[in-house]
């Protein structure tokens, strides 16, 4: 019996969908982002496409080449949400549709990006594979975190990336105690704890020491800060757990809730942040030619072989600039 292809490589399908109502999420005053931007609205226009972009950055394009719409509506009118820029772009665009069916694709205009892996040289050519419905959908896994406050009251948000626990207080270490499904896991000293899908797992918590997850896996990983006792390792767990971290009480200390980069509230001694499975996903799209390994290679320059720096041959031919990704370390969630 043939072996079937490895989960990492999308198989490309000719898709039905009807892409007539384009939104363009990205920073204009970063001139490379406004010049794919401007390039995007003009190129859509010509084939008869609306462009919707925030009317904050309206004035960034010539008269009656956009459609003014705000992005809190850009789920409820557009059908494809295109992100210009550095992973956090695509992850703030990941917040306005993690509720609704609208997928998004993403142009790198960032430093790395392991999310955005349409690379600008070719961004016409890949845009125009997608529209004629030659793309891979790839969804993807959210977190639901619930910070429960002492005091009452509690605060929500939803994340494609990770939910992080920072230390508040610079140079001292933060003490917590995390639970998963009701079992007690460990008591952890340190700056903090990294609770991160298998998007993820190329962001925050690989710069913690964490394992690359391939994003098909539904499995999330567990990865502390700057531990002070060095048996505290990352751990991966099975996705859908109910994952419960609380302050001790023995130590005054308190933290910051962050999700996929975005304050979600103070964490302090009382309080319980619940972090489980969301009900909504993220769908990506992906162009022809899209491949998990080759987008490894090129972000972290694995296969460039052993000797002088010279590669062996094979980075030439499957590293080809298309190849985009989700920052290691912290940087795909605050870039762009």
């Amino acid at each position: 019996m043939a072996a079937t292809a490895p989960s990492c490589y999308k198989d490309l399908k000719v898709m039905s969908h009807s892409f007539k109502s384009i939104a363009l999420v990205g920073r204009p005053a970063d001139l490379r982002v406004a010049e794919c931007m401007l390039s995007l609205a003009a190129h859509f226009r010509e084939q008869g496409l609306r462009a919707l972009v925030d009317p904050g950055v309206t004035l960034a394009f010539p008269p009656d080449s956009v459609v003014p719409c705000p992005e809190r509506s850009f789920a409820e009118r557009a059908d494809l949400i295109i992100a210009i820029g550095g992973d956090g772009t695509l992850l703030y665009a990941a917040r306005l549709v993690a509720e609704h069916s609208v997928p998004l694709l993403g142009i790198n205009r960032g430093r790395l990006g392991f999310l955005t892996d349409i690379s600008p040289n070719s961004m016409l050519e890949d845009v125009d594979n997608v529209l004629a419905g030659r793309y891979s959908e790839d969804p993807r896994s959210v977190l639901a975190a619930r910070l429960e406050k002492s005091g009452g009251g509690s605060l929500r948000a939803l994340a494609l990336n990770d939910v992080v626990v920072n230390k508040w207080e610079t140079g001292r270490t933060m003490d917590f105690e995390t639970s998963i499904n009701g079992r007690f896991v460990n008591s952890h000293g340190g700056d903090g704890m990294v609770i991160a899908t298998a998007t993820g797992s190329t962001a925050y918590a690989l710069s913690c020491g964490g394992p690359i997850v391939e994003p098909d896996l539904d499995v999330w990983v567990m990865a502390p800060i700057s531990p002070h006792t060095l048996s505290d390792r990352p751990i991966v767990v099975r996705a859908g757990s109910m994952i419960q971290l609380r302050m001790s009480d023995r130590f005054e200390s308190r933290g910051q809730v962050t999700c996929d980069g975005s304050a979600l509230g103070e964490l302090e001694q009382g309080d319980d942040l619940y972090v489980e499975a969301a009900d909504a996903q993220v769908t990506l799209l992906h162009p022809p030619g899209y491949d998990y390994y080759r987008l490894l290679r090129s972000k972290l320059h694995w296969g460039r072989g052993a000797y002088g720096g010279k590669n062996d041959g094979r980075a030439d031919r499957i590293d080809d600039g298309r190849a985009g990704g989700n920052d290691g370390g912290r940087a795909g969630r605050t870039e762009d």
